[in-house]
C-alpha cells in the first residue's frame, strides 16, 4: 500500500473531488475485518486496489477499485463487482459480461461526488456476500 500512498501524496486536489471519494472508500475498507488490501499500480493507466475476504478461496476479490489515470486532473474511478455479489436497484450500474476473470461483473464508473453513497453502498454489500460466496 505504500505505492498508493506515494501516488495520494502527489495528487493534487481535483475540481470533482476524486480523491476525497477515493479516501472515503479507503477508509470505509479500513473498518472492514478479515480483508486483504492487494495493490496494484500501473503507470499511466490506473492506481488500483483489490479488496479480497480473506474467507474467498475461489475469487480474487469482491471489489475491484481502480483510478483510472485519464490525465492527472480529469482522473475517475472505476469500481467493479461479481454480479452475484451486489444488487444493482438503481441501475447505475454497466454489466461487464465475462469481465471479471471470465465471470460477469458489474462496474460503477464515478466522476461525481453524488456517485459516491451508491457506490460505498455496494463495496458493504459486496463485503456482506463475500464470506458467503
Amino acid at each position: 500500500m505504500k505505492d498508493i500512498e506515494a501516488f495520494l501524496g502527489k495528487w493534487q486536489a481535483d475540481n470533482l473531488h476524486i480523491k476525497e471519494i477515493f479516501l472515503q472508500i479507503v477508509a470505509l475498507l479500513d473498518t472492514m475485518e478479515n480483508i486483504t488490501l492487494i495493490p496494484l499500480i500501473r503507470e499511466n493507466v490506473s492506481v488500483s486496489i483489490r479488496a479480497k475476504h480473506n474467507a474467498q478461496t475461489e475469487r480474487s476479490a469482491f471489489a475491484f477499485i481502480d483510478i483510472i489515470d485519464d490525465e492527472p486532473k480529469n482522473r475517475w474511478l472505476s469500481v467493479c463487482f461479481y454480479e452475484d455479489m451486489i444488487t444493482d436497484a438503481d441501475s447505475l450500474g454497466d454489466l461487464v459480461p465475462g469481465g471479471l476473470s471470465g465471470e460477469d461483473g458489474y462496474c460503477f464508473d464515478v466522476s461525481e461526488a453524488d456517485e459516491a453513497p451508491y457506490v460505498l453502498a455496494r463495496i458493504q454489500e459486496a463485503y456482506e456476500n463475500a464470506e458467503k460466496i
